[in-house]
């Protein structure tokens, strides 16, 4: 109330203490959250501790060893990526542990941060000074050091990392500021059983042709992009692989739709553009390069060719069999493969009794699909066909049953080169970490002789490629391993051992199962390949859109099109819409209203064709509404030729007045309607009563007039015949006639001609007077008239 009053009020000190304290712990919170932030955000920015120097390591020679007295050199740079200058800093060679098994490999490829109890001493006196190194600012270093210095006591995986220490203005003291580990296989001698290596080397890329083709004879073919021409060209990813694998001990998977594609590219070819434009191809060369170099690299190796545009098994397995006909391309598409790569690469005989679902994941209904078109072993992963109590690797072939096969790639190895390994220092750690895998396997048990396979990812880039070769050349040089052959593997004597249980649908994995094809896929095939059906049987030359369109459809089902979704709807959608286009140019020509002014008259359809090829033993039906008012004819076998249109006529009766419907359609030649009926009328004016009055009175009198004709012969027969007899009684004219005396012919003597009823001549007698005309005589039909007038749309 003071307050309130205005009056001033002396607070005590005890009071005044107590209210700083509240406001102090109030605001405690604010103040912490303050000055967090900033020591936060500079966290975020600026590495500390031993990661304050990014160390890489490049690479390390020799990258496995087993002479004692030989050198190790390990090559790479430093990263100050901090904020403070370092000084008096040094780069050290740390040998870490003897490695003890294949998870220990992984714990340390994992691990960061420096650790004195596991990443061991700096081995004495090979160092390398620096003496600062400012933020920001990077440099190479190179260490060389004895193997002796090492002090390798046994055969086995060691670690090796490069650390870097120094002093800065926060901390004076020398202190380990960087480090970055890496593997040193060694063997001193040869293994007694070296494991028996298998590995894959994939030739495969995305779908980059369409279905469409131009009319020519050639049939050139359209692609989607160029993007192909990248990929073979030198220094791409397909180059490389094709340049590399040549002097390695592989064996090449190869997807026959790319031989299909590359070689489509030798020849004339286009590549679509934006709205609908397309543009030609000028990489004819690098096509014909590749194809050259891949035809020499594969020689002296084992091929092994993937169904047909490398279709999604477990896709197939999990979705398509909803769909009755989806299963019913696989053994076409591995015919197709077998044939491809004999005419693109001849000489080459590959092998196509392999299947290789996705990441080598499989179930029992994966299983029974990739089997199911002829191919007897299955690429699996051993992290989908799992072991469990072994303490080593078994060798990889598996029976499975009913003479399957699977060939369980190892998971370590097959993963090994993922990620992005354009930088030396990833790539280096990938090819050190596969040798460190590959020598910790014959390592388990030396006496147990094993055959191994590695399945990398489906499509590497050009330097996973490269670090790949590199574990390769260098696996091949060790004393522990030896290359075989894929079906080398496939036929090795199963471990007794070893799991040959396929696992049930639920234990595919989630993640693989989100990117499948969708059901509505594998029915948009069907669909496309019964319009296919359909539309073929037409054609003159069917073989001009069956190659192109079914090997499209096989794309459809590509294993390429998992991650991209919305590519792949899009390429169904294209493929499906160019062949209703194509269907669509044979059709009719719609007709106008039509009078038919008559009993009977012919109406001409036109069929028109605006494919480039023509079309054949189709047939052409009318249908009337009513046939008993108008009856439209017979059906016609029609063929007509490319770019022309071409009009049959139907002979048509009509048998009452009054309008009718007909109903022109198309008919393929295994009796199925092709493309829409056309509708018309026809409106039938038949002969009124009048005309047939008047028609009726004209028949008549032209029967009178037959009947008198008649008569008029009949009289003049009978004249005749008295005539004749009175000649033949033997009067005093001798026989000729009577004679009156006066030398006259009488009038009424047989030499007179007789006449008819009218006084004319009748037609039987003599020749009658010059110039009289003579009688028509001819038959009179009593049938309709003919044809009516011809009934044009």
């Amino acid at each position: 109330m003071a307050d309130a009053a205005g009056f001033p009020v002396t607070e005590r000190p005890r009071g005044r203490w107590l209210r700083r304290v509240a406001a102090l712990v109030a605001g405690a919170p604010l103040l912490a959250g303050l000055m967090q932030v900033p020591a936060a955000q500079e966290a975020h920015a600026a590495p500390a501790g031993s990661r304050t120097v990014d160390v890489d390591i490049d690479s390390l020679t020799p990258p496995a060893s087993g002479k004692s007295d030989a050198a190790v050199t390990v090559t790479g740079s430093i990263t100050n990526e901090g904020r403070a200058t370092i000084t008096d800093g040094h780069i050290g060679l740390r040998r870490g542990p003897v490695l003890n098994n294949r998870s220990s490999i992984d714990d340390v490829a994992r691990r960061t941060g420096y650790s004195a109890g596991l990443d061991g001493q700096e081995v004495g006196g090979k160092t390398e000074k620096v003496e600062k190194l400012e933020p920001g600012v990077s440099r190479p270093f190179s260490l060389r050091v004895p193997v002796k210095k090492l002090r390798l006591s046994k055969d086995g995986v060691y670690q090796l990392g490069v650390s870097f220490s120094g002093r800065t203005r926060s901390a004076a003291y020398e202190h380990v500021l960087g480090i970055e580990r890496t593997f040193l296989p060694w063997q001193e001698a040869e293994a007694s059983k070296k494991t028996g290596l298998a590995y894959m080397w994939p030739l495969i890329s995305k779908t980059h042709l369409t279905a469409e083709t131009e009319g020519d004879e050639q049939q050139t073919p359209i692609f989607r992009d160029d993007k192909l021409a990248a990929e073979i060209a030198p220094g791409g990813r397909l180059q490389q692989l094709v340049a590399l694998g040549k002097d390695l001990p592989v064996t090449f998977v190869v997807d026959p739709d790319l031989l299909a594609s590359v070689d489509a590219m030798t020849g004339r070819y286009k590549v679509e553009g934006p709205n609908g434009t397309t543009t030609p191809g000028r990489n004819q060369e690098v096509a014909k390069q590749w194809l050259s170099d891949l035809e020499q690299a594969v020689q002296a190796h084992e091929v092994v060719a993937l169904p047909f545009a490398d279709p999604d098994l477990a896709s197939l397995a999990h979705k398509g069999k909803a769909v009755p006909s989806a299963l019913s391309h696989l053994g076409p598409a591995t015919d197709l493969a077998s044939k491809t790569v004999e005419t693109v690469l001849p000489g080459v005989k590959a092998r196509t009794d392999f299947a290789w679902p996705v990441d080598g994941a499989v179930d029992s209904s994966v299983v029974d699909v990739a089997t199911s078109a002829g191919a007897h072993n299955v690429i699996a992963r051993s992290d989908s066909m799992r072991e469990s109590g072994l303490s080593y690797t078994p060798t990889s072939a598996r029976p499975i049953g009913g003479g399957n096969t699977a060939v369980v790639a190892d998971a370590g190895l097959s993963t090994a080169f993922t990620g992005d390994l354009s930088k030396a220092a990833s790539a280096n750690l990938a090819v050190q970490n596969f040798l460190a895998q590959s020598l910790m396997i014959n390592l388990q048990d030396p006496s147990r002789q094993r055959s191994i396979v590695v399945a990398p990812q489906r499509m590497p880039t050009a330097s996973q490629a490269q670090a790949m070769a590199k574990a390769v050349r260098a696996l091949d040089d060790s004393g522990w391993a030896e290359a075989q052959d894929l079906s080398d593997a496939a036929k090795a004597k199963p471990d007794p051992n070893a799991s040959r249980r396929v696992p049930g649908s639920a234990s595919y994995p989630a993640s693989l199962r989100k990117h499948e094809l969708p059901a509505a896929a594998f029915r948009q095939a069907e669909e496309t390949r019964t319009a296919l059906d359909d539309f073929k049987v037409i054609l003159a030359e069917p073989w001009r859109v069956e190659t192109p369109f079914g090997n499209a459809i096989m794309r459809m089902m590509s294993t390429e099109w998992r991650g991209d979704a919305k590519g792949a709807q899009a390429f169904r959608k294209s493929v499906r819409s160019y062949l209703d286009g194509l269907t669509t140019k044979v059709h009719l020509i719609q007709k106008s209203d039509a009078t038919l002014s008559g009993r009977s008259a012919t109406i001409p359809v036109t069929v028109q064709n605006n494919l480039v090829r023509g079309v054949e033993d189709m047939t052409l039906r009318l249908t009337s509404s009513q046939p008993n008012r108008l009856d439209v004819g017979e059906p016609q076998t029609i063929d007509v030729e490319g770019g022309h249109s071409q009009s049959f006529k139907f002979d048509t009766t009509a048998n009452a007045n009054g309008p009718v419907q007909v109903t022109a359609q198309l008919y393929t030649a295994d009796g199925k309607r092709y493309g829409r009926a056309m509708t018309f009328e026809v409106n039938v004016t038949e002969i009124t009563a009048t005309v047939m009055l008047v028609i009726a009175g004209g028949v008549l009198l032209l029967v009178l007039a037959g009947v008198r004709i008649y008569l008029q012969r009949k009289r003049a027969a009978a004249r005749e015949d008295d005539g004749g007899t009175d000649g033949g009684t033997g009067t005093d004219d001798g026989g000729v006639g009577s004679d009156d005396g006066d030398g006259a012919p009488d009038p009424d003597s047989s030499g007179q001609e007789g006449a008819g009823a009218d006084g004319r001549p009748a037609g039987g007698g003599g020749s009658g007077q010059p110039g009289d005309p003579a009688p028509d005589t001819g038959s009179e039909s009593t049938d309709a008239s003919g044809s009516g007038e011809k009934v044009d749309r």
